[in-house]
This record gives C-alpha cells, sequence and structure tokens, in this order.
C-alpha cells in the first residue's frame, strides 16, 4: 500500500513508480466472448463495454507489453449442466440463462482484439464473483513478483468492485483506469469509480497509463 509520513498519514506516490513494469499486472476481467462480445448474453454491458473500455484496453494492451508489463486475462466458464458453479444469487440464475461460456467453448474465450498473446497468461475460474475467487491469481501474482494490479474489463456493477476490494484486502497497490472499465447504466458505473473505487484505489485513465509506460 501507499507509504505514510511520521504521522501515519498516507503519502502519494508518483503513478510512474506505482505502475513500474517490472512490479505490475494488467488484470483482464471477463473480457470474454460471452460478456461483451458481439453474440454476447448480456447485451446491454456487451455494448457499454464496447464503447469505451474495450477499444481503450486493446489501446493500452500493446504499450504495457512492450514495456514488459504482465498481461493476465481472467474468464468465466460454466458448464453445461453447471455444477461447480454457484446457485446462491438472482446474478447467478440469470447468467445460467445468458451465459454460453462451456470450458473449452467460443463463449469463454478472450475478445481477439487483447489477446491472448503467448507472453499473457489466461486464468478461468468456474465460480465466485470476481477473479480473486476460484482461480490462481493471487499466487501466479506473488510469482511474478507483482505489488500492483490494474484492473481493466466488467462490471463496474459487482466484479471490478469486488476485485478491487480484495486486491486491497491482500496489500496489492490499485491503479484503475476509469476508461478500460464497465457498468451498467453508464451513470452507476461512473457513481461507482467516483464514491467507493476512488477511495480504494488511484483513479486514472488510459493515457496517464500509456504515457507512463511509453
Amino acid at each position: 500500500m501507499s507509504s505514510a509520513d511520521r504521522n501515519g498519514a498516507p503519502v502519494a506516490r508518483p503513478l510512474a513508480e506505482l505502475v513500474r513494469p517490472e512490479h505490475t499486472a494488467i488484470v483482464t476481467q471477463e473480457c470474454q466472448e460471452a460478456v461483451v462480445g458481439t453474440n454476447a448474453g448480456l447485451t446491454a454491458l456487451a455494448e457499454e463495454a464496447q464503447r469505451e473500455a474495450v477499444p481503450n484496453i486493446a489501446r493500452l494492451l500493446p504499450v504495457a507489453r512492450a514495456a514488459g508489463v504482465s498481461i493476465i486475462h481472467c474468464v468465466v466458464t460454466r458448464r453445461a449442466d453447471g455444477r461447480g458453479s454457484n446457485h446462491n444469487a438472482a446474478l447467478f440464475a440469470y447468467g445460467a440463462k445468458t451465459l454460453s461460456a462451456e470450458p473449452g467453448s467460443h463463449g469463454a474465450s478472450v475478445v481477439p482484439e487483447l489477446g491472448p498473446e503467448p507472453s499473457d497468461l489466461v486464468l478461468t475460474r468456474l465460480h465466485g464473483l470476481g477473479p480473486m475467487c476460484g482461480t490462481d491469481l493471487n499466487s501466479v501474482l506473488r510469482n511474478l513478483g507483482v505489488t500492483t494490479i490494474v484492473p481493466v474489463g466488467v462490471s463496474l456493477n459487482v466484479a471490478i468492485p469486488n476485485f478491487v476490494m480484495d486486491a486491497v484486502n491482500n496489500s496489492y497497490d490499485v491503479v484503475l483506469p476509469s476508461d478500460g472499465v464497465a457498468g451498467i447504466p453508464t451513470a452507476y458505473g461512473q457513481a461507482v469509480l467516483k464514491n467507493t473505487l476512488s477511495i480504494l484505489s488511484t483513479v486514472v485513465t488510459t493515457d496517464d497509463l500509456i504515457d507512463a509506460w511509453s
């Protein structure tokens, strides 16, 4: 987390230091065909993600790779019979009707404009609300020497706040590009950024990160 002065008050660090490539990873959250692709089951969310977030992520990833930033794609899958997936919230019942993402299927694949490239890692989960649950993400990040996470993708409704909180609870710094995440409706996503995520992470723009890594 951020350093503190002798009185314990937090001291803001320059963005370039926070996102030094050797200790930073971009983690894409559910940037997959079934969620944000052209035939996604969650049409409204996919359209909102494609409006700004996905194009910005597509601009960001090549710059990050060239700088040596680790890229990890986290996708969700669901067996046709639902075995092993959550059934304890309305969200999961809705997903069972609309999400076609069986393991190994087209819906479970990362959207092509984002990769994956050979240097990228892809982690899959079968349950949970965010990428820290049901994957090896925390261990993989530790093995890579990562201390700063840059989350991108969807959604600001559930998974991104869940991910940011899990990351903070696990002592990572979080740098969040506001134009690289999406939620519905748009105004709600912006309210989550302003009122919740801005006090848990360093909120920046895609261009801020591109400048830091160029």
